[in-house]
């Protein structure tokens, strides 16, 4: 259980949501409690046909607003900490004045919205309009929730998304996306008499946001071991490749499994300590480690040298990381790419590139870049998964609203920022047009990776500033 923290209500929904395992596609444990707790609290509740969650409650004045969130989380763990995303809570500890997750991810991206949402549904003392709580599905892995919303399902005229992770700053866009998947199969041969099987790990990487976090730098475990791989000094039958996890998150591990002749498998180890100490030149403020293990005799079959070494090639000069700076908004990334998940074993390869863009029709033109190196290089290319980004309305009245409020409440001005990270709300304006929507939300460091955390005082200034909002837009 989290100790007692302010506002106490905020900190016992989020709580009770680390205890209820929510991996993306999998939220139907905490949709189940949300609506028995409803129920318990006279609060009117239905599930749409996306599987999102609606709540409701009465408040003052003819227009409404939709506080939003989504159920589920990034699931990341470190290597060795035994966690089971389908079964294990959540165990966050206090910190400095953070609430961290010290071997998993925290879930604080957006369980702490939801609780802040929940928080407003079950005070009585609060003066508000007529309150609307879209709690959505698969945000994380797929957006699926808010892309099946049907037009008319929501009736406020104000949107406010508490999925936002820095505080002081009111959003008013963010990027779109697509994904970009690559595929191969292989023809794959015995492992051949006299050689010996390695695995080889990379770990240590700090990993983090591919949208929040894609500019910082941060060494990608798929394309280091792949750089490691296509540069030994050897030829290698390939038998298993993998790195990351998720594809929303800069992978922080990948492994290979390889075979060569035995003679020259025993030079790999002083290989790889030599490459450790490139690693950490490059990335000082990581702590990359290559490790070489003999994984002995194995009856599996593998990619002959020359496909792998074109495959870990391929991998080794992707494109990844940030493209382009926005020009209206400086120090915000305009377009990058992740990649996220990769795998290859028995012949069959694949890999997802994620593509985001303040400006959709970048996104569209870097996925279509990647998808066509890809196919040059005689991989098959698909893009799907398409969302909208976000424009921002500097003259909406919601915005106006927050920004008076926050100054009354805090005694100076928030800033106005765009966000290069999916945020529900570009599929939300092509559903319901004429919303009006802002987004704000407490300081959450690391998220999408293990030791994602939460500042606790800033989670007390996003439940005044939302008190002082809701007040704001009653009549």
């Amino acid at each position: 259980m989290i100790p007692d923290l302010e506002p106490r209500p905020v900190w016992a929904h989020f709580s009770r949501l680390c205890e209820i395992p929510r991996s993306s596609l999998h939220e139907a444990a905490v949709k189940e409690h949300l609506v028995n707790w409803a129920r318990s609290n006279g609060i009117e509740s239905r599930t749409d046909s996306a599987g999102n969650l609606v709540l409701k409650k009465p408040g003052l004045g003819p227009h409404g607003v939709i506080l939003q969130g989504h159920l589920d989380m990034v699931c990341q763990a470190n290597s060795g900490a035994g966690h089971d995303f389908l079964k294990d809570a959540i165990h966050p500890v206090v910190r400095d004045g953070w609430l961290i997750a010290e071997n998993t991810t925290l879930g604080a991206d957006n369980g702490i919205g939801v609780a802040l949402a929940l928080s407003v549904l079950e005070d009585r003392t609060l003066i508000h309009p007529p309150v609307e709580v879209l709690l959505t599905v698969n945000e994380e892995s797929g957006m699926d929730g808010a892309r099946g919303l049907s037009p008319g399902t929501l009736e406020g005229k104000w949107l406010i998304n508490l999925d936002t992770e820095e505080w002081g700053h009111f959003y008013l866009g963010c990027a779109g996306g697509v994904d970009v998947e690559i595929s191969n199969e292989y023809p794959v041969e015995k492992v051949p008499q006299g050689h010996s099987t390695l695995k080889i790990e990379l770990s240590g990487l700090l990993g983090g946001h591919s949208g929040i976090d894609i500019h910082l730098g941060r060494g990608n475990a798929i394309l280091l071991l792949s750089e490691f791989l296509s540069a030994i000094p050897a030829d290698f039958g390939l038998l298993e490749l993998s790195g990351g996890t998720a594809r929303n998150a800069i992978p922080r591990e990948a492994q290979a499994l390889v075979c060569l002749p035995e003679e020259r498998a025993d030079c790999i180890g002083s290989f790889a300590a030599e490459w450790n100490e490139k690693l950490k030149e490059r990335f000082p403020l990581e702590n990359p480690l290559l490790c070489v293990k003999t994984s002995g005799p194995v009856e599996n079959h593998c990619l002959p040298p020359l496909h792998g070494r074109r495959l870990v090639e391929y991998l080794a000069r992707a494109k990844n990381g940030a493209s382009t700076m926005s020009a209206d908004f400086p120090g915000v990334v305009e377009t990058s790419d992740n990649l996220g998940v990769m795998t290859f074993s028995e012949g069959k390869f694949f890999t997802n590139f994620n593509v985001r863009s303040l400006r959709d029709e970048c996104a569209n033109s870097l996925a279509e870049e990647i998808a066509a190196t890809a196919k040059s290089k005689d991989f098959r290319a698909t893009i799907s998964g398409g969302y909208p980004g976000w424009r921002p309305d500097p003259s909406s009245r919601l915005l106006e609203t927050c920004r008076q409020a926050y100054l009354r409440e805090f005694g100076k001005e928030a800033s106005l920022q765009v966000i290069h990270a999916g945020l529900e709300c570009g599929l939300f304006a092509s559903s319901h047009p004429r919303l009006e929507m802002i987004s704000f939300g407490p300081d959450i460091r690391g998220a999408h990776a293990p030791g994602e955390r939460v500042e606790i005082a800033s989670v007390e200034k996003c439940w005044r500033l939302l008190n002082a909002v809701l007040r704001s837009l009653c009549p």
